[in-house]
C-alpha cells in the first residue's frame, strides 16, 4: 500500500514538473513575439470580455407580434372617422395595443414625460379655453347694453353733434390714467363743442362716470357706453365674424381680445356714424375738422416718398365710406389673432395698397408728420428735457415744426407708457399748450 502511493507522487511530481516546463516555453515563446502583435491579442481579449459582460439577452412572449395598421382606402370605407378639436386630442387615450420593442438594453424613461394615467380632472386646461372665457366675459358684457343703440341716438341728436368723436376702451379702468384724460383735454381744448362717445364696459360704470365728471362740470359733451357688439355689427362683414366668434369657431388668439376689438370697433362705430377716431394716447394739437376722409402714414419709403405702412391710430371719414367697408371685410376674411398689428396699422395698409388706384374711392393718405411726426422708435426723444445748447436747439426745431405740420401726436403708449415727461421737454410744452385743466394737469405725463 505504502509503495502504491509513493508511486503515485511521483507520477504528479513529474505533471507538475511537465507543467512547469510547458508554461517557462509558452512564456519564451511569447517574449519573443513582436510588441505590436502581443498589443492585438490583448485587445481582442478585452472585445470578448466586454462581449460577454454586455449582452444581455431579454426574454420575449411568445405570442406573434402585432401587425402594423393598415390605413388604406378600402380598410377606412367601412370606418366613420370622427375629428376632435387639437385641445381634445392630447387628451384621448389611444386604445392601440403596446408594440413590444427588440433590443438590447431596456428603453430609458424620459423624466419630462409622466407615465401616470390621465386624469381629466387635473390635466390644466389649455390656454384656448382660458382664452374662450375671456372672449365669454366680454360678449356676456356686452349683451348687457341693449340701450347703446338708443343711448348713443339720443346723445348724438340732442346735443346737435357736429364734430363726432369716437374713442374705445376694452379694459379694465385701472390702466386709464393721466395720459388718457389728457387727450381728452387736448380734443376738447381744440374741440371744445364737440361731443365724444367712449365705447367701454369699464368706463360705463360709477367709477367711470367719476372719472369723466370734470369733463362733464365744465359742460363738455360726452359719453361712455357699453358696446352692443351686435347692434354695431349689424349689416356688415363683422356679423358674421362675431357670430363664429362667439360659437368659439374663430380662436381669439394670442394676442389680446380686446386690442383686435378695438381695431374692429373703431371701423365699425365710423361706417355706422362718421366721424373722426382716434386712440387714447393721442394728443390733438388742432382742430381736425378741416379734415374729411382721411388716413395718416406712419412711415415712408425715403427713395421714392411713397408711403410705406398705415396706421390706424387716427381715422377721419364718413358715415358709410366704401374704405371703412373694405376694411371691415378685410378684417372678417383675414383675421388673425396671433399676429400683433395684422388686424390693425396692417390690415389698413394692405386695402389701401389694393384699392388705392380703382375708382369710387374718394380719400387721401396724409403724411407721418400729420399724426405720427416721431416713429416709435423715436418717442423718447419728445420726452426728454435739454441736455446742451445743442440739444436744446433741435428741441426748439422740432417743436416748432410739430407745431407747424402736424394734427396730433401718437404718443405710442406701448413704447412709452414708463417714461416721464421731464421740464423742457416737447411733450412738457405741449401739455401747456393743449390742457384745459392746466393747473392740475398731472406732469406725469
Amino acid at each position: 500500500m505504502y509503495s502504491q502511493i509513493t508511486k503515485l507522487e511521483k507520477k504528479c511530481l513529474v505533471c507538475a514538473e511537465q507543467l512547469r516546463e510547458m508554461k517557462r516555453s509558452i512564456f519564451a515563446f511569447l517574449f519573443c513575439l513582436p510588441t505590436s502583435f502581443l498589443a492585438v491579442i490583448f485587445f481582442l481579449l478585452l472585445f470578448y470580455n466586454g462581449f460577454v459582460v454586455f449582452n444581455v439577452h431579454l426574454p420575449f412572449p411568445s405570442k406573434p407580434q402585432p401587425e402594423p395598421a393598415n390605413f388604406s382606402k378600402a380598410n377606412l370605407a367601412g370606418n366613420s372617422l370622427i375629428k376632435l378639436p387639437s385641445s381634445v386630442m392630447s387628451a384621448v387615450k389611444e386604445d392601440t395595443p403596446e408594440v413590444i420593442l427588440k433590443t438590447l438594453l431596456p428603453l430609458l424613461q424620459n423624466p419630462a414625460i409622466s407615465t401616470t394615467p390621465i386624469n381629466h380632472h387635473v390635466v390644466p386646461k389649455p390656454k384656448k379655453a382660458h382664452e374662450y372665457k375671456a372672449v365669454k366675459r366680454m360678449l356676456r358684457s356686452g349683451d348687457n347694453s341693449k340701450q347703446f343703440s338708443t343711448r348713443i341716438k339720443d346723445f348724438l341728436g340732442n346735443h346737435g353733434c357736429k364734430v363726432r368723436f369716437f374713442m374705445t376702451w376694452i379694459s379694465s379702468l385701472k390702466p386709464f390714467g393721466d395720459r388718457e384724460l389728457f387727450a381728452i383735454e387736448s380734443l376738447f381744448k381744440s374741440h371744445p363743442y364737440a361731443c365724444l362717445v367712449i365705447v367701454s364696459n369699464s368706463m360705463d360704470a360709477e367709477s367711470g362716470s367719476l372719472v369723466l365728471k370734470p369733463f362733464l362740470d365744465q359742460g363738455f359733451k360726452l359719453i361712455a357706453i357699453k358696446p352692443d357688439f351686435d347692434y354695431i355689427f349689424k349689416d356688415t362683414h363683422a356679423e358674421k365674424w362675431f357670430k363664429a366668434l362667439k360659437k368659439g369657431i374663430v380662436s381669439p388668439g394670442e394676442v389680446s381680445l380686446g386690442q383686435n376689438m378695438s381695431n374692429l370697433l373703431r371701423l365699425a362705430l365710423l361706417y355706422k356714424f362718421g366721424g373722426i377716431y382716434m386712440d387714447t394716447d393721442v394728443i390733438v394739437l388742432k382742430r381736425l375738422t378741416t379734415l374729411r376722409n382721411v388716413i395718416g402714414a406712419q412711415s415712408i419709403d425715403l427713395e421714392n416718398g411713397n408711403w410705406s405702412r398705415l396706421n390706424n391710430a387716427v381715422l377721419v371719414f364718413d358715415k358709410k365710406h366704401p374704405l371703412l367697408f373694405k376694411f371691415i371685410e378685410e378684417f372678417a376674411l383675414t383675421f388673425d389673432g396671433n399676429k400683433w398689428g395684422h388686424n390693425g396699422p396692417y390690415l389698413v395698409s394692405r386695402v389701401v395698397s389694393r384699392v388705392n388706384t380703382m375708382p369710387g374711392f374718394n380719400f387721401t393718405v396724409l403724411p407721418p408728420s400729420a399724426f405720427y411726426p416721431v416713429n416709435w422708435s423715436r418717442i423718447k426723444s419728445l420726452f426728454k428735457g435739454p441736455r446742451g445748447k445743442v440739444h436744446s436747439t433741435w428741441l426748439h426745431r422740432k417743436l416748432e415744426q410739430i407745431k407747424s405740420e402736424s394734427f396730433a401726436v401718437h404718443l405710442w403708449n406701448r413704447q412709452s407708457r414708463k417714461i416721464k415727461a421731464e421740464s423742457g421737454s416737447i411733450i412738457n410744452h405741449i401739455m401747456l399748450d393743449c390742457c384745459v385743466f392746466c393747473n392740475s394737469s398731472s406732469s406725469s405725463l
